[in-house]
């Protein structure tokens, strides 16, 4: 009960946050909305639904189902950061969207890889805490070593996608790398 009200104190926060941007009202507007889509029931809910009814599945997810699964959760949130980002800068939002989408799903992907490869005194988790909750993974499709490449190559298309960016985007370039190297 205590998680719940945190989450609900956090969501509203951010809210107020937005809302007491200096920034134009229509710009106010927009990354609310975006937020609301991200954190909503087009977003991490439904992603967080999807993975609670995975759990309960008669048989495996396909690749698909997974992907979108994995986009909606985190990747949402991630996406949305890098939206944000665009819109208060007044850049072009297109090439930031690619990048966070990549980036959300090499993320997911690195967390299934940690919960199979990772140490549990570094990941604070336990290992293998996915499989015995019946979770389905990109580990499960691909295999460690299969999961491991389609990381880095999320990881490299993220990176891509900030080809138009100088070195003002270093930062996220390293972000992107870092999502698939971590041992957390």
């Amino acid at each position: 009960a205590t998680a719940i009200l945190a989450g609900d104190a956090l969501q509203t926060l951010a809210f107020e946050t937005l809302g007491e941007l200096d920034a134009s009202g229509d710009i106010r507007a927009d990354l609310v909305v975006r937020l609301a889509r991200a954190s909503g029931a087009a977003g991490m809910v439904l992603g967080q639904a999807q993975d609670i009814a995975a759990e309960s599945a008669g048989g495996p997810l396909s690749f698909v189902n997974i992907t979108e699964l994995q986009a909606n959760k985190t990747g949402a949130l991630i996406r949305w950061s890098a939206e944000a980002g665009a819109v208060l800068g007044g850049s072009d939002v297109a090439p930031l969207t690619e990048y966070a989408t990549a980036l959300g799903l090499a993320f997911q992907i690195a967390d299934d890889l940690l919960d199979v490869t990772g140490d549990e005194v570094e990941t604070g988790k336990r290992v293998g805490k996915d499989a015995a909750a019946g979770k389905a993974t990109f580990v499960d499709h691909l295999g460690v070593n299969g999961a491991r490449a389609r990381a880095r190559d999320l990881a490299a298309q993220a990176v891509d996608a900030l080809s138009g960016f100088d070195q003002r985007a270093d930062g996220l370039r390293a972000a992107a790398q870092f999502v698939v190297t971590r041992s957390f």
